[in-house]
């Protein structure tokens, strides 16, 4: 895992920003991407993105939808990118234990989280965005919602690390885990896409008993053979992405001998130098799209390590703070 580490170290700029093949950043992704940094030791590379990411962050606590070459291309802010700045840093003192890192990033984990709880309905759904106008979004994503609740209980223990305890965010993560449990009525329908299927297991809304259900519902649906997930579930297209989120679930709810075949099927899509293709269109038999992404290798450096035990960050979604 350590030269797809290094994959993903050479796809980052002096600035430590980590982009999209095409160029642009968005926070979750280059979060994502700093994670499986550090899970790989290249703590440098790591801490050089936090940099970018408390550089970028804007004073309302939000993130630009999209930067390019260090310009806002997409004013808009989603939800789940602000909120997954506390995920970050909870990984980053399990994998260090560095307290003055902690210290050092609470307050954007602070205005990242007040931010997006002013995006929370009072059912417990957070809207999945504010536009280029600051206008609240219409709907809430089940996926989303699901990323956020997970940040919501990083976010509660790190303020607990910090001196600064936040008990109207633990009441906030009770409300958003019960209507991601129990209330699909309050999200848009996107039901075609994997994410949609295994994120409330991925994010700890869901466990146990109800999880392996959920698991066991749509796994014909999305799960092909030998190939990996799909993305969608009508097309004939795998992404190692959906598919290492998927392993990271199926660990996650204590089905570990469900997930490492799940995990053996991206190596057909790793490369020589440690990257892997976004996906495969399994009827043509080719790579698609042709590219090489960041986020791609960071998903498959973050399952291994909760199968493998890379670092001490491997349990981040497994064992979820509070829940």
């Amino acid at each position: 895992m350590i030269e797809t580490g290094r994959a993903i170290e050479r796809m980052q700029a002096a600035s430590g920003a980590i982009a999209w093949p095409d160029g642009h950043v968005d926070a979750w992704d280059h979060i994502e991407s700093a994670m499986a940094l550090s899970a790989c030791g290249l703590t440098g590379a790591a801490r050089r993105a936090y940099r970018w990411l408390r550089r970028a962050q804007r004073a309302d606590g939000s993130y630009p939808r999209s930067v390019v070459g260090g310009t806002v291309a997409d004013p808009a802010a989603e939800a789940h990118h602000a909120a997954y700045v506390a995920v970050a840093v909870w990984h980053e003192y399990l994998v260090t234990s560095d307290l003055v890192f902690v210290k050092l990033m609470w307050p954007a984990v602070r205005r990242a989280v007040e931010w997006t709880l002013a995006l929370q309905v009072p059912r417990g759904e957070v809207l999945w965005e504010r536009d280029a106008a600051g206008v609240a979004g219409e709907f809430a994503l089940l996926s989303g919602c699901s990323s956020i609740y997970h940040s919501l209980r990083c976010a509660v223990a790190l303020g607990k690390l910090a001196g600064d305890p936040q008990p109207d965010w633990e009441q906030a993560a009770d409300r958003l885990e019960s209507v991601v449990a129990g209330c699909p009525e309050a999200f848009a329908d996107k039901s075609q896409f994997s994410m949609d299927w295994y994120y409330p297991v991925l994010g700890g809304a869901v466990r146990g008993a109800a999880a392996r259900a959920r698991l066991d519902a749509s796994w014909d649906a999305f799960v092909v053979p030998s190939l990996g997930v799909r993305c969608v579930s009508d097309q004939p297209w795998v992404t190692v992405a959906e598919t290492c989120e998927l392993v990271l679930a199926l660990d996650a709810c204590g089905l570990r001998a469900r997930a490492l075949p799940v995990f053996e099927t991206v190596d057909r899509q790793r490369r020589a130098d440690g990257s892997y293709w976004t996906g495969w269109q399994y009827v043509n038999d080719k790579p698609f799209p042709a590219e090489c992404s960041s986020w791609t290798a960071a998903a498959v450096v973050l399952a291994y390590d909760a199968l493998a035990g890379l670092s001490d960050g491997g349990g981040i979604f497994r064992d979820v703070p509070g829940s």
